[in-house]
C-alpha cells in the first residue's frame, strides 16, 4: 500500500476534508503544488483553482478553491481558504451573471482598491465556470 499523511481542509465556513491524503495538488500563483506522503516542510499561498485530493483507495475528489494556503509539516497538510466548492455545488447560471457584472464594473472609472477586487471577482467567476465545464466534460 502507498504511503499517505493526514490532510485537513478548511474553507471560512466549514471543514471540507479531515482524513488520510494518497496527494494532494494545490493551485498557486507560480503553477501548482503536488503534495504526497513525507513531503519536505514548505507553505504555499495558493491562489483560485481546482485543488485535487487522491484518498488512499484512489477516489478522487475536486474542489474549486479560493485564495489561502496549504502547511506541509511532520507528513501532514493544513489547508486553509476562503472558499470550498465542489463542482456540482456550483451555480453555474449565477456565475456567468457575476462574470458579467464584474466586466461592466471594470469598464466604469473606479479606485485603484476597486479595480482589484473587481478582477478578483472576475476571476473567481470564470474560474467557477470553467471548473464547472472541465467535469460536465468528464475530464
Amino acid at each position: 500500500m502507498a504511503e499517505v499523511f493526514n490532510l485537513k481542509l478548511y474553507a471560512t465556513d466549514k471543514v471540507v476534508y479531515d482524513g488520510e491524503c494518497l496527494s494532494l495538488v494545490v493551485p498557486a500563483a507560480d503553477g501548482e503544488y503536488c503534495i504526497m506522503a513525507n513531503h519536505e516542510d514548505l507553505l504555499v499561498a495558493m491562489s483560485v483553482g481546482e485543488t485535487r485530493i487522491t484518498s488512499p483507495d484512489g477516489k478522487k475528489e475536486f474542489f474549486l478553491t479560493g485564495q489561502g494556503f496549504a502547511y506541509v509539516k511532520n507528513n501532514s497538510v493544513e489547508v486553509f481558504v476562503d472558499t470550498a466548492e465542489r463542482p456540482e455545488e456550483i451555480d453555474l447560471k449565477r456565475a456567468q451573471e457575476a462574470k458579467e457584472r464584474a466586466e461592466e464594473r471594470l469598464r466604469q472609472e473606479s479606485s485603484r482598491q476597486e479595480y482589484y477586487l473587481t478582477q478578483a471577482s472576475l476571476l473567481r467567476a470564470m474560474e467557477r465556470m470553467k471548473e464547472v465545464a472541465r467535469h460536465r466534460r468528464g475530464f
